[in-house]
């Protein structure tokens, strides 16, 4: 199994409001950067696409790193709510609906062919990585202005 180690972030200017995400993709030597956007969107909408996209981007099963700054993103796998809200029909323990069901759903399903270690990193901090994918998802959102 190939190990690859990817860092995402996602940005929105408002919230709902015009948002991008920034994804880095290291696999040896080579590296890989992928954007997109969405004109009306959340951020944790777009924190969830930029960790889909990049994972949906593997070929094949691959071992990953996956770095992000988005506690919603890290804590919702890492401490299993998304599984649990899933296995509840979207239901989070409060007996709310789960917001992104469908984005969720993605990424457990991606999770369940690729072997994916969760890391937090703080954010506009000094994780250079962290640091150009903020600079890729504000530069997607900033298309809409």
């Amino acid at each position: 199994m190939k190990t690859v180690t990817i860092y995402t972030d996602g940005a929105c200017s408002g919230n709902p409001g015009p948002g991008g995400w920034g994804a880095i993709l290291q696999y040896g030597k080579a590296e890989k950067e992928l954007s997109g956007s969405e004109p009306s969107t959340t951020n944790n909408r777009m924190e969830l696409l930029g960790v889909i996209t990049a994972l949906e981007t593997l070929k094949e099963p691959c071992s990953v790193d996956l770095y992000s700054d988005s506690k919603y993103v890290v804590d919702g796998i890492t401490k299993g709510w998304a599984k649990g809200w899933r296995a509840r029909g979207w239901v989070k323990s409060d007996k709310k609906p789960a917001k992104n069901p469908e984005l969720w759903g993605r990424l457990l399903d991606l999770l369940d062919k690729h072997e994916v270690r969760f890391h937090w990193v703080k954010g506009h901090a000094d994780n250079p990585y962290n640091n150009r994918c903020d600079e890729l998802a504000v530069g997607e959102y900033q298309k809409y202005k």
